[in-house]
């Protein structure tokens, strides 16, 4: 099954970053998320108990971003993905994470990384 369902552009302020001016401040960024789910049940009976519930996962990963203070995005991606494989038991998710603003003259930069139950030993 080839079905996603996806997030995009969730923006979300925390502090995060290894320079010194950095870890006194809140800064945004913004999630993309790619989900895996098979809608066709969902489809069929116009019931969320048969599919993912996004606005779960965004209220979640709003209130872990937001009480986080990670030095690199690449730590912050990582337990993001950790904490929605635990949380809804999905087998994976794919995770784009921008930092805006953090090299000058770009728009953004970041990771993007995917990640499985079994990278985590869930």
């Amino acid at each position: 099954m080839n079905d996603r369902i996806f997030l995009r552009d969730l923006r979300i302020e925390t502090v995060i970053g290894i320079y010194d001016w950095e870890r006194g401040i809140r800064q945004t960024v913004s999630f993309d998320f790619e989900f895996p789910a098979d809608i066709r049940q969902a489809a069929a009976t116009d019931d969320i108990a048969f599919t993912l519930d996004y606005k779960s996962v965004a209220k979640a990963v709003i209130a872990f971003v937001e009480a986080s203070q990670y030095g690199l995005v690449e730590t912050l991606a990582e337990q993001v993905a950790r904490l929605i494989l635990e949380k809804f038991g999905l087998p994976w998710v794919k995770i784009v994470l921008n930092k805006p603003g953090a090299v000058r003259g770009s728009r953004d930069v970041g990771v993007m990384i995917e990640r499985s139950r079994a990278d985590f030993g869930l």
